[in-house]
């Protein structure tokens, strides 16, 4: 695993193809007691929407209810869910998931900062483990 270039996202270069990485990003995260409420392929909502063309791109929102729950106030949501993204870039798989204790920063409540440090270790294990599958 490698923590990505930008301050945000904690990322890695996943050993499996597009489809079997995010099959695998679905089951670890459901291992780690994280759903996936939407998938979001980015690829074809620009196709559809722009008639552009780029390589394979999706975005999985990823929630740990009781993680969430425990930092939710009125306008925390704004912040959630935990997007964990799997591309393709020049050939090869990428997987990259949101850095939470950067994205909390914002919130202010030192509070939150336990919740995110559970959550980043999650999030940075699902990275590890498509990076090692």
């Amino acid at each position: 695993m490698t923590t990505g270039q930008l301050p945000y996202s904690i990322s890695g270069e996943a050993s499996l193809p597009f489809a079997a990485a995010i099959e695998c990003a679905r089951r670890r995260l459901g291992e780690a007691s994280y759903g996936v409420l939407r998938e979001i392929d980015i690829r074809a909502k620009l196709e559809e929407k722009l008639g552009v063309e780029r390589e394979p791109y999706v975005i999985l929102d990823a929630c740990n209810p009781p993680l969430a729950k425990e930092g939710l106030d009125l306008e925390l949501g704004v912040l959630l869910p935990c997007n964990v993204i799997v591309y393709e870039k020049e050939g090869s798989t990428r997987v990259a998931a949101v850095e939470p204790e950067r994205m909390l920063s914002v919130a202010g409540n030192e509070e939150l900062g336990r919740s995110a440090d559970r959550v980043r270790e999650d999030l940075a294990r699902v990275v590890e483990e498509l990076a090692s599958s």
